[in-house]
């Protein structure tokens, strides 16, 4: 018999991946979507044999029924408070009391584990909800890929490529984890369908230093280029402060100053893992810094 695996946030960059690869192991995947969802969305995902669940209010009794018979409840919800505390707390309250032994939370992160709280808004959330998580009567995984490394070309403000600088606050030593969204994915389907996980899993396509990655660059650029240190981890800390402060950012999930919380969580150290699970599944590849950045000079978007 296949196993069933429920997705949550299958309409989502993320989902939709996590969802493809599920379905590249054989599994039987089914979608928990609101009814106002992006109809081009559900329907790409019922032509690839998803089962669509449209869930009208988002209630613990309509999601019970949603998550009866299947083996995994797999959250890949994005958003604030209302998404990560209380949608996810309705999805892990339905789980359980439709007898669902094991759930994946939507973490996909770095390691936040020995991060302290206060300082970082949506791992403080995470954080909130672990401990929601942890007294629930079900197996639950976290997976912790570090930052996704196709953010690397320009979500993620650290290659300047016009200056041809590679910026980083504090120490340009200090190793950081990399995970495409494919892996992230493909490691996720692979951990869903596997009965034995623990509560924590760590992964990295890569784990590099801004000095290390600089070299990087340029051997893929064919360009030189150099670090550039603004200031320390103090410096970073009071620049987010005062962007916080001018551009607040409302509703939006990564304004300019989560972003920068997370670079200094991330060059902070404990943030990186010490161990990571890559070899749990040995089918899986895994795709480098170097990887994402030759695709992307490849397309010219590199060019200044």
């Amino acid at each position: 018999m296949k196993n069933t695996i429920a997705v949550a946030g299958a309409t989502g960059d993320l989902g939709e991946r996590i969802v493809k690869a599920l379905i590249d192991r054989g599994a039987d995947v089914r979608a928990l979507v609101r009814a106002s969802s992006n109809s081009a969305k559900t329907n790409e995902l019922e032509k690839m044999g998803v089962q669509i669940v449209k869930l009208g209010a988002w209630t613990v009794n309509e999601l019970t029924e949603a998550c009866r018979g299947v083996s995994c409840v797999v959250s890949a919800l994005s958003g604030l408070r209302e998404t990560v505390i209380d949608a996810q707390k309705a999805l892990l309250d339905a789980a359980v009391a439709a007898g669902v032994p094991r759930f994946i939370p939507s973490d996909y992160s770095i390691d936040f584990t020995k991060l302290p709280a206060g300082r970082n808004r949506n791992l403080d959330l995470r954080r909130e909800f672990h401990a929601y998580l942890d007294k629930a009567p079900i197996a639950a995984t976290t997976i912790f890929n570090g930052a996704f490394a196709d953010m690397i070309t320009g979500q993620m403000p650290i290659i300047l490529f016009k200056l041809h600088r590679v910026m980083v606050w504090g120490n340009a030593d200090q190793r950081m984890d990399f995970t495409t969204k494919d892996d992230t994915a493909a490691f996720t389907a692979s951990a869903a369908l596997d009965n034995s996980t623990p509560r924590f899993l760590r992964i990295a396509g890569d784990q590099l230093s801004i000095r290390e990655l600089t070299g990087v660059v340029s051997d893929v650029t064919g360009e030189k280029y150099t670090v550039l240190r603004p200031g320390g981890l103090g410096a970073l800390s009071t620049v987010i402060t005062i962007a916080r402060f001018v551009a607040p950012g409302g509703d939006d999930i990564y304004p300019a100053w989560q972003g920068m919380q997370y670079m200094r969580d991330m060059l902070d150290g404990r943030g990186k893992a010490a161990t990571v699970d890559n070899d749990r599944y040995p089918n899986l590849h895994w795709h480098t810094i170097k990887d994402v950045l030759t695709g992307f000079v490849a397309s010219g978007a590199a060019q200044p």
